[in-house]
């Protein structure tokens, strides 16, 4: 069996450095899986840091009390401190009205980025980080353009706050987020986390013949 280069077990993680001489760093969580990989690469080079949970579009509450949770139970192991967003799904809502029907990677998916990416820059800008980023990149599923796209609108609002594009996904990013996420047994979603994508991904399953999604309960393992 060929070893991977890029597995936890054989990769040497370079040192990173914030870029421009950026200082403090936000960095917006979209759930444990993608964060972990991303948390673990920060500290090792010596940078801690904060964790801002801000993801309204996560329906039905308690599907979104189990990420915000496991995200927490991450944080805590890692030492790093962990932001509780508000979760004001009914704005939500009424940015993403009349996108209700819009595809994956489509505009309803630049609203939420938007939304999510707005707030994390203004918690920025009002609590002395000088740079944000996104765990939302590291996953195949999205589309990094739109995101970083995103992320370069929202820090344009606030003098001072600049948006980091870094590839997470690159030299196996991808690979450790799930070497990661089977250590720690984190919960597995398997849609997105809007009540579209739930709704989409059950139909997929069923005209692909596969069963319904069961919420909260599927772990990595």
């Amino acid at each position: 069996m060929i070893e991977n280069k890029f597995s936890l077990e054989n990769y040497v993680r370079p040192t990173m450095v914030l870029p421009d001489n950026k200082k403090n760093l936000l960095l917006h969580s979209c759930c444990a899986p993608c964060a972990g990989e991303i948390m673990e690469a920060l500290i090792k080079s010596n940078i801690h840091p904060t964790i801002y949970f801000y993801n309204p579009n996560i329906h039905p509450i308690e599907e979104y009390k189990i990420r915000k949770n496991e995200n927490k139970r991450f944080c805590k192991k890692l030492g790093l401190d962990f932001i509780d967003a508000d979760y004001d799904k009914d704005n939500w809502f009424e940015r993403i009205k009349g996108l209700e029907n819009e595809p994956e990677r489509g505009k309803r998916c630049s609203q939420c980025f938007d939304m999510r990416f707005e707030r994390s820059a203004l918690f920025a800008s009002e609590n002395n980080f000088d740079l944000f980023a996104t765990t939302l990149g590291i996953s195949r599923w999205k589309d990094m353009n739109q995101i970083n796209s995103s992320g370069l609108r929202a820090a344009k609002r606030y003098s001072g706050v600049d948006y980091w594009d870094f590839n997470w996904r690159k030299k196996g990013g991808s690979l450790r987020m799930i070497e990661i996420s089977k250590r720690e047994k984190f919960y597995q979603q398997e849609y997105c986390g809007c009540v579209y994508s739930l709704r989409d991904s059950n139909k997929w399953r069923k005209e692909n013949n596969r069963d319904r999604i069961i919420r909260g309960i599927k772990f990595y393992n």
